[in-house]
């Protein structure tokens, strides 16, 4: 957050380096075989293999990674669908599938593509993988080539990918000719389905192992939401107090058996992060309480109960490394109307005795806190208690920016940070949590930069050369979950952000705030790892951030865009273009910046929170 007007940071689109790019490019371009055309007709006895090979039932069948592959109507070759997939980052948008082949038998791939360099093959053959691709098709050009599996094989993947930085290609009516295979049945329906523990956004299942089964398909409400090879599983990301039903189907290479009988869980009603004694909509809002700008001064007692969550901007450190955070009220010489130290802790308490929250933010774009020591991590424990004790405040909001946190080169795996900074400031907040107890609330400010840019880069990545701030408050998000009450990423003063469905939004419309927020509470493969996924946040703990007036910062939306945004994720109403992985009537609320921002545009934004809750 800015005292005045935050600058703007330029997009970020691309950071590996372009000349080991092109070289790798040119690499592939020249191993890879030409286009090889089948020389003969299949056997009458032969048979198509792929499954779905026209993709008419959208992509199942097929898994494509970091989430790259979706199903769309237009263009296609045939039928009504067609496979869109779109590389990102380091990502090349691969879409495949296993099929079932006979040992020592000839085989022929096939299928329709339409983009740039996109590639069509087979790999576990047992003898020599292949592959074919085009330089550039502008309308449905076939690609094909053959093989023979090997003595001892019984599956091949089938495949389809572009290249690296290239825009979205497209397949369709994908085809293995040979010779069939004899699946058998699909396995007998499971029985036994229970419940195990059961959270506000967790329920545990368990089965009974069914004979001839690879793997199993759990329902959420009739629509499959994971498939496991085990015979248990735990289905995440749900509202808190609501009820639920599931099923599991079993599975093997001749299809999914019937579903099981349905069991019911309805979810607890308690979140972590003293949230529950939050109203179900919350508004949040930083009141400037150590400096004045355009705005002018709001002393607190005059923020009216639209109010939920106060966080006073800001504590800032003594030095960048000390850990020793300080403070300091607006001075009458630059704040005439501040009130005086008794009034003003008069004014939390009557706020509290209200139901509000008033939190220390700790940071803003000035307050740089590079945790990089043990010591400085005592020390801001130390100190921020300090504050917190001194002023009777409810808890801490962590408004970390610029270059607060940033990852190591060697740090790539958010579940396990070893960053010096991002594990002190995890443990730091874990010890506060633990001073101040359930009721300690715990909030957070990140950019997108910081969190949704995590989705196609993380920290220097693969090669190095990207900014290894990217995507570093993951770890400290997923670190304290469970104690998070909210999380308010600012939605502003952003470059433009890809979203789950691989196109980049920008700031201007409901349309950003609307992908920006599904990413956090549908979760995202981290740097396009599908099997890296940070995993969804429970609705009850995001709030959007944005500006309250066109003063405030960059990326401000009028009330009827505010709405939309709140309509789509909460009614799946209004949603535009961008579809959402689903509907979240608990979204927490909005956070903005600032409270006296809003209070120079004769309180707009408040006004209009009020007005579309109630």
């Amino acid at each position: 957050m800015d005292r005045t007007r935050p600058r703007v940071r330029p997009p970020v689109r691309g950071f590996v380096r372009p000349r080991l790019l092109a070289v790798l490019a040119t690499t592939a371009l020249v191993a890879v075989p030409g286009i090889t055309v089948t020389s003969s007709a299949a056997r009458a006895a032969d048979a198509d293999l792929a499954r779905n090979g026209g993709f008419e039932s959208g992509l199942d069948g097929w898994t494509c990674t970091a989430g790259s592959g979706a199903v769309v109507n237009s263009p296609v070759r045939s039928g009504t669908s067609a496979l869109r997939a779109t590389p990102a980052g380091s990502d090349n948008a691969q879409c495949s599938q296993t099929v079932t082949v006979k040992p020592d038998s000839q085989y022929t791939i096939s299928g329709y593509v339409r983009g740039s360099y996109v590639y069509l093959g087979a790999s576990g053959t047992g003898t020599t993988d292949v592959s074919t691709w085009t330089a550039s098709a502008a309308d449905w050009q076939k690609l094909s080539t053959t093989f023979r599996t090997g003595t001892t094989t019984t599956k091949v993947t089938l495949y389809t990918h572009g290249w690296y930085g290239t825009p979205a290609y497209y397949a369709d009516d994908i085809s293995l000719v040979g010779p069939g295979v004899d699946a058998g049945q699909p396995p007998a329906v499971p029985t036994g389905l229970r419940t195990g523990t059961v959270t506000s956004s967790s329920v545990a299942l368990s089965w009974s192992a069914t004979t001839g089964a690879t793997s199993y398909a759990v329902y959420r409400d009739g629509t499959k939401v994971q498939t496991v090879t085990g015979t248990s599983a735990t289905v995440s990301g749900l509202t808190a107090a609501t009820a639920y039903s599931f099923q599991v189907a079993a599975v093997n290479d001749a299809g999914e058996s019937a579903k099981s009988t349905a069991v019911t869980a309805t979810t607890g009603t308690g979140g972590g992060g003293g949230s529950g004694d939050l109203p179900a909509h919350a508004l949040v809002g930083y009141l400037h309480a150590s400096f004045a700008n355009g705005s002018g001064y709001t002393r607190l007692a005059d923020v009216p109960d639209s109010w939920d969550v106060i966080d006073l901007a800001f504590g800032e450190p003594t030095s960048v490394t000390s850990g020793d955070i300080r403070f300091n009220r607006c001075p009458q010489t630059e704040c005439p109307n501040v009130e005086s130290d008794a009034e003003f802790k008069a004014a939390i308490k009557a706020k509290q005795a209200a139901g509000k929250k008033v939190l220390i933010s700790i940071g803003g774009q000035n307050g740089q806190v590079q945790l990089a020591s043990t010591a400085a991590r005592d020390t801001f424990v130390s100190s921020v208690s300090k504050i917190i004790d001194e002023y009777g405040l409810d808890g801490l909001d962590i408004d970390f920016e610029g270059h607060s946190l940033s990852l190591n080169a060697n740090d790539t795996d958010f579940k396990n940070p070893t960053t010096p900074v991002i594990v002190n400031l995890i443990q730091a907040v874990k010890t506060l949590k633990a001073k101040y107890g359930a009721k300690f609330v715990l909030t957070m400010a990140p950019e997108t930069f910081f969190v949704q840019l995590g989705y196609q880069y993380y920290g220097t990545g693969p090669w190095g050369g990207q900014d290894p701030r990217a995507g570093a408050y993951l770890p400290v998000i997923h670190a304290l979950r469970d104690d998070l009450t909210l999380l308010h990423v600012q939605d502003y003063n952003s470059g433009p952000i890809m979203g789950l469905d691989n196109q980049y939004h920008s700031m201007g419309g409901a349309d950003f705030h609307i992908a920006m927020t599904d990413m956090l509470l549908t979760g995202f493969p981290v740097a396009g790892n599908a099997a890296n996924v940070f995993p969804p946040l429970r609705p009850d703990q995001v709030a959007i951030g944005m500006p309250a007036s066109v003063n405030a910062g960059n990326g401000y939306v009028a009330p009827g865009e505010v709405n939309k945004a709140l309509d789509c994720l909460t009614k799946k109403t209004n949603c535009g273009s961008y579809t959402t992985h689903g509907t979240w009537p608990a979204l927490r609320g909005l956070m903005t910046w600032s409270i006296n921002w809003d209070r120079f545009s004769a309180w707009e934004f408040s006004k209009n929170f009020d007005a579309y809750f109630g």
